[in-house]
């Protein structure tokens, strides 16, 4: 009788899901939920914590219950080049809000991180040579999400007016940080989506 973990473990290996990618997205996910529960406290709070647990059981199923479909060897991205940029920027650009700075550094941390969380996943794309369906209809669906959420911040900057990008005379450069944050993460996805909506 096939049990679930089999069932499970064989659809990551038709995911041909990253680890790396996964761990990147738990750590953004993880300071985001700790920033939303201390700055905001809203609907966010609750959809990032059910977020970080779906991740964390993934990361679990791969790292235990599922090494043995794990090709370690095709994810081979370090993340510290990442996370080390992703912190320094933090530190360079954050919001200016009422917050304590250490909040205001950790919540700059998430936004860029996420920006470049699934570098990793196309580098095992590329490695592999090829592209699981499933796979490609999960990095599609990335591209969809960061799509929407670049869409936002361009009509955030509409409706303003362009205000947000006037901040940037005065010295205030963490809201162009953000925007170009979902830029450069809607570009990274942007050639997939291409291909695949080619394809």
């Amino acid at each position: 009788m096939v049990s679930i973990v089999h069932i499970i473990g064989f659809l990551f290996v038709l995911l041909g899901l990253s680890l790396k990618t996964q761990e990147l997205t738990a750590i953004f996910l993880a300071v985001r939920l700790y920033c939303s529960f201390v700055m905001e406290g809203d609907i966010h709070t609750v959809l990032d914590f059910i977020t970080l647990v779906s991740t964390l059981w993934v990361i679990y199923m791969m790292r235990f219950k599922l090494k043995s479909t794990y090709t370690a060897g095709l994810d081979n991205f370090a993340i510290y080049y990442m996370i080390i940029p992703c912190a320094i920027l933090a530190v360079l650009f954050h919001p200016y809000t009422h917050h304590s700075y250490i909040n205001r550094i950790l919540w700059a941390f998430a936004v860029y991180l996420e920006s470049v969380s699934v570098l990793p996943q196309l580098r095992l794309m590329q490695n592999a040579k090829m592209v699981e369906p499933f796979t490609g209809h999960y990095v599609f669906a990335l591209g969809v999400a960061r799509f929407l959420g670049c869409a936002h911040w361009i009509i955030q900057v509409y409706d303003t007016a362009g205000k947000y990008l006037y901040l940037v005379g005065s010295g205030y450069f963490w809201l162009p940080m953000a925007l170009i944050s979902e830029i450069v993460q809607t570009f990274i996805l942007a050639d997939f989506c291409y291909y695949y909506v080619k394809r």
